[in-house]
């Protein structure tokens, strides 16, 4: 009880140690980390990561689809484990804490705990998910998915990369097909420490961010078809010009995500416009709609409106306007009590804390599905993230490795 209560701290100088060593492996020259999920870059960020993990006691399972779980035993075995930790894959122009911070801090809670000599009543684990980000292999997420039955394991073995690589053969090249079944592995409770990848901690001068939920999304390939024509001799009344349908499509997004704030979001990310040459009224325009809410009746409400709002269009403008929603994750509020035990561990160590809903998916979400879950959030440099410029400060990444290791010790328990 003396050591928990007192105001036990992780070594913030061992964290940001591993964090650079890590990054070492695909290491950019700007500053950033290339290491793409299942490749030899991949492999050698495992295999020194479970070193680590020896090195520290841990025991390690891999499961099918390659998810690595570090075990370190607690009083009562029995117990299923209080497991924190995120992904080490990254994005092609990725950071250094991206997912890193968060399988790394968990590693620190159990080193911290080993050199205070303080034993759990649950044991307790690191997990690090397979294919996180989606950069090489669909879907995004992937060995969480998998674990918690959302994603079929053969589906995600057949995921191709633009080589025709299956993850199935990667994964077996690169010697992770364990022999664990996803989703048998039993979760107690999960925390995830995570980069915000947003500005909203830096704006507001807090060091702590607890989420209690994440935005669901609703993702949409949207089809305007019109004629293709020469820009000087058609007049405008005559034109099917399927630009000027499109973009009053795109900033209704806007405003339907404007309609509902301040969680709502609408974003337009990719267009691409045939035949795309500046004397040509464009034939056809393909984009990509995704919105974004904290509640899923508000989620429905803003669907229904976007579906409204193409009906509309079509309508007036006599053009073919086609739809399809390919996505849909809906919001997950997270366990009350892992939430309770973020807020107390940061109320401990007084830091500046608020709470932050996450508008990025993470391995937690689909975690959230078999388990109480909670997770952390630290400040990035200016809200950057996905970048080779990711930044954050040493003092916050171990603040939040602080926050981190008394939640874990609250749901854990602990015998000395």
């Amino acid at each position: 009880m003396q050591a928990t209560e007192s105001n036990l701290t992780i070594n913030g100088q061992r964290l940001w140690d591993s964090l650079m060593e890590l990054a070492r492996l695909g290491a950019t020259p700007k500053g950033g980390v290339n290491r793409l999920t299942l490749t030899d870059l991949d492999k050698q960020a495992r295999d020194l990561l479970i070193s680590w993990g020896e090195a520290a006691g841990l025991k390690t399972t891999i499961d099918q689809i390659g998810n690595i779980f570090m075990r370190r035993e607690g009083a009562d075995n029995s117990l299923p484990p209080v497991v924190a930790g995120s992904h080490i894959d990254t994005q092609p122009t990725g950071g250094k804490f991206d997912g890193c911070y968060g399988v790394l801090a968990a590693l620190e809670v159990v080193r911290t705990l080993n050199d205070h000599g303080i034993r759990t009543r649950a044991p307790i684990e690191v997990a690090s998910w397979t294919n996180e980000e989606g950069s090489r292999f669909v879907p995004v997420m992937m060995g969480s998915g998998v674990f918690c039955g959302a994603v079929d394991l053969e589906r995600a073995y057949a995921a191709t990369d633009t080589d025709s690589r299956t993850v199935e053969a990667e994964l077996e090249r690169i010697g992770y097909v364990g022999p664990e079944i996803p989703g048998h592995h039993p979760i107690g409770a999960y925390f995830e420490a995570h980069i915000e990848q947003g500005p909203i901690l830096e704006d507001e001068n807090k060091v702590i961010g607890v989420v209690p939920a994440v935005l669901g999304l609703t993702w949409y390939d949207c089809e305007v078809i019109g004629m293709e024509a020469h820009a000087g001799p058609t007049p405008m009344a005559l034109r099917k010009d399927a630009m000027q349908v499109a973009a009053r499509i795109m900033q209704q997004v806007v405003v339907i995500a404007d309609r509902y704030q301040p969680h709502g979001r609408g974003t337009v990310g990719m267009v691409q416009v045939h035949p795309n040459s500046r004397n040509v009224i464009p034939g056809s325009v393909k984009f990509s709609i995704d919105l974004r809410h904290a509640e899923e009746q508000v989620l429905v409400q803003m669907h229904e409106e976007m579906l409204q709002c193409v009906e509309d269009e079509r309508r007036k403008s006599g053009l073919e306007i086609n739809i399809e929603r390919v996505s849909y994750y809906p919001p997950c509020p997270f366990h009350v009590d892992c939430i309770q035990a973020v807020r107390e561990a940061a109320k401990r160590f007084n830091y500046p804390t608020m709470d932050v809903i996450s508008g990025a998916g993470h391995d937690a979400v689909y975690v959230a599905r078999v388990a109480p879950t909670g997770m952390i959030f630290v400040p990035c440099k200016d809200g950057i993230s996905h970048n080779e410029l990711e930044s954050a400060k040493p003092e916050d990444l171990t603040a939040g490795g602080n926050v981190l290791l008394h939640a874990v010790l609250e749901r854990a328990g602990y015998e000395s």
